[in-house]
């Protein structure tokens, strides 16, 4: 899921709206005049290839994108160390988002009807600092786009990458503000297919569904910069891929998601939906993964998730703060804290995702362990004037 945001469907059809309003003619009516509930409907998914049923897989194509569907993320986030013992989280995500089913070639080379957001997110545990930024950039001219065959995926110098000798391991590299991120990532893991052979199910109607899969535990090194001074890093990073058509069920506001990395092997997914009631929706499913890369399918009645803290943000909202995570049938109890209470993003969809650490006991074992966490529908979104947003 992310791993919906994700990012993600509900939100990124609403970025979607945004996005049109951004890049409109000049003979379309004002922001404050656009109807969203409208962008939002049905209209905008005709055309567009919908997740109904399962598919073959095939990789390294399906690293690459999936022009047929409307929206689609590469979502990275990962926990890493200096030598000494700095810990720094981050993420970095990329969306593809179409404004339209119609991929014929254009005239100019700067027409297209692909958007890209992306969100680089830095947490310096040590100095208790978190940053964030978010860009857009159109589909043409060469500003953002994607590829399969060599793998690569951007937004001007945020970019992901093949390595030409070796296409196992993935370049990252993101700079923004002070911080930047330099990264290589190699997978441990083979890739993990969610939920049903790779199609994971949000509702009950059909074609709310992704094409979803992870990369659960790849092995990273690399440079962050901090205010011009770098820090040699090494970890654990987490991909999670997801494209798709259909956005979330009427009364689902909003998704909880873990990706925790266990220091015996194990990795373990989770999304809890959440509906306009509170309650966890039916539809919420996970995964548990073993040192071997077999895994084992989460039902919703399969987990449970209990909230033992909460912070409330500054801009407004309050978000879960701790988490007891159970997963009977696995004899695994954990407790999950975020590693810095305010990990929240002001951009254009308002959510948080931070850097997490694990302890508990797996068949009364115990086991600690690191992750990330991502929470979603918490809060209103940001207006423009309060993030970095930088539109060509």
């Amino acid at each position: 899921m992310r791993r919906l945001l994700a990012t993600a469907l509900a939100s990124l059809l609403a970025l979607a709206a945004l996005l049109w309003v951004l890049l409109r003619p000049a003979t379309s009516p004002p922001a404050e005049q656009f109807d969203v509930a409208k962008a939002l409907g049905d209209a905008p998914s005709q055309g567009f290839a919908r997740a109904t049923t399962p598919r073959a897989f095939h990789f390294p194509a399906d690293h690459g994108p999936h022009p047929g569907y409307r929206n689609e993320w590469w979502y990275f986030t990962g926990n890493l160390t200096t030598d000494a013992g700095r810990r720094f989280g981050y993420e970095l995500s990329l969306f593809r988002i179409a404004l339209s089913p119609d991929a014929s070639p254009r005239a100019s080379a700067w027409g297209t009807n692909q958007v890209y957001m992306a969100h680089f997110a830095l947490t310096d545990v040590a100095a208790g600092k978190f940053y964030f930024y978010e860009r857009f950039a159109r589909g043409g001219a060469g500003l953002a786009g994607a590829q399969a065959a060599p793998f690569a995926v951007w937004l001007e110098d945020w970019r992901v990458e093949s390595d030409p000798r070796d296409v196992q391991t993935w370049h990252l590299r993101a700079a923004a503000g002070d911080v930047a991120i330099a990264l290589a990532l190699t997978p441990c893991k083979p890739v993990v297919l969610q939920g049903e052979r790779g199609l994971s199910r949000k509702s009950a109607e059909p074609g709310n569904a992704s094409y979803y899969y992870s990369l659960p535990r790849l092995a990273s090194d690399g440079t962050i910069t901090i205010a011009g001074e770098p820090h040699r890093v090494a970890g654990a990073s987490w991909l999670d891929r997801e494209w798709s058509t259909s956005a979330l069920g009427p009364d689902q506001v909003g998704w909880d998601w873990f990706a925790l990395q266990l220091a015996d092997g194990h990795e373990l997914m989770l999304y809890q939906l959440r509906n306009r009631d509170g309650r966890a929706d039916p539809f919420s499913a996970g995964m548990l993964i073993a040192p071997d890369g077999r895994t084992v399918p989460l039902a919703r009645d399969d987990f449970g998730i209990e909230v033992l803290d909460r912070w409330r943000s500054a801009r407004g909202g309050e978000y879960p703060a701790r988490w007891r995570v159970s997963v009977p049938r696995a004899k695994l109890v954990l407790d999950v804290s975020p590693v810095l209470a305010d990990q929240e993003l002001a951009v254009s969809v308002r959510y948080w995702e931070g850097a997490v650490d694990v302890r508990g006991a797996r068949a009364d074992k115990a086991v600690t362990g690191r992750g990330y966490v991502e929470l979603t529908g918490y809060a209103q979104t940001t207006s423009r004037n309060e993030h970095d947003l930088r539109m060509r």
